[in-house]
């Protein structure tokens, strides 16, 4: 999921579960190409889920919940549904292109499509309208509010789940126009010399960006906390691989607390992750980090060898204008 529609509708899931009154809900699922044989649904007060596959290859559960919203996830990727009494939930998709194929069908699955179809648009708009001009981009953004009021208006919505999306949808735009400005931020670096760095190395010592020159650097701002970021790491291992031996360096900068310093090398150490590893030293403070104006995780950063700003906010791992962008530099 991408980042910009993750932070959009963790407002919505904040909110947690509006109702206290609890009811049987059945809960169906048929994943293709799936990541995981555990869906797990989580929301307010600690409440989780779990849903193991069956011998039918489906995700069957029945489980008492208040209503309000919650995530699902197969432990990759992970979305949003709204959770009423008395529902009767059946969900199809292919994890392999998540947020495009989730449909429910069923009983009391209006507003869980509401959102899935949500997420899409709002990815559209981040694809499309980031790369206008301020004005143009502040007309797109008014645009797209008016015309998402009117279809949650028109929907047969439960009256406390309006009430709820009509919040996320203002705090989504001051989201929009806070990640435009940090964009437009971004871009103007493009060309200028990176930020430099001097951070704990997990394999001991201290590691400079600048110790670097001479190679392309691919650097992964991330934390173990971050769902999204955990979901990139096997497409960044697989990308590592591809290009190791070429005059390219993968870094990953942790911006967990130091409180979390030892748990960051256990996940490391456990998860075998290449490339350097770095923790960074004052997690979202760190003036690396603050430098490039970063707001959210993950987030990828490209230095050309003279350590100017290739790309201050690259292609994830996951997305194939990476390795595209990659093969045309380090042919």
């Amino acid at each position: 999921m991408n980042k910009f529609i993750l932070t959009g509708l963790l407002i919505c899931s904040a909110l947690g579960a509006i109702g206290q009154t609890k009811s049987p809900i059945k809960f169906t699922a048929k994943i293709t190409n799936r990541n995981s044989d555990t869906l797990v649904i989580t929301g307010k007060n600690n409440f989780k889920q779990v849903i193991p596959i069956n011998k039918k290859e489906t995700f069957v559960s029945s489980f008492d919940a208040p209503k309000g919203f919650y995530t699902f996830s197969d432990g990759t990727e992970a979305s949003y549904l709204y959770l009423k009494p008395n529902s009767d939930i059946n969900l199809t998709m292919n994890a392999k292109e998540f947020d495009e194929t989730i449909v429910y069908k069923g009983k009391g699955v209006d507003e869980s499509n509401f959102l899935a179809q949500q997420s899409l648009k709002d990815e559209k708009f981040q694809a499309e309208a980031f790369t206008k001009e301020a004005k143009e981009f502040a007309s797109l953004l008014e645009t797209k509010l008016k015309t998402d009021l009117e279809n949650l208006e028109k929907g047969n919505f439960d009256p406390e789940f309006k009430t709820a999306v009509k919040k996320k949808f203002d705090s989504f735009n001051n989201y929009a126009v806070s990640e435009y400005e940090s964009a437009a931020k971004a871009n103007k670096m493009t060309g200028t010399p990176s930020p430099d760095f001097d951070y704990e190395n997990h394999k001991g010592g201290k590691t400079k960006l600048s110790d670097l020159k001479g190679k392309y650097v691919y650097i992964d701002l991330w934390a173990t906390w971050c769902a999204p970021c955990r979901a990139e790491i096997p497409f960044l291992q697989k990308i590592e691989e591809k290009y190791h031996g070429k005059n390219i360096e993968f870094v990953s900068v942790s911006i967990d607390k130091a409180k979390d310093n030892e748990k960051w090398k256990k996940f490391v150490a456990d998860k075998k992750l290449g490339g350097i590893q770095l923790f960074a030293d004052k997690d979202w403070e760190s003036e690396f980090v603050t430098s490039y104006g970063v707001t959210g995780i993950p987030r990828f950063i490209i230095v050309d060898p003279r350590g100017n700003i290739l790309s201050s906010d690259a292609e994830r791992p996951s997305s194939p204008e990476l390795q595209v962008q990659l093969d045309a530099l380090l042919k």
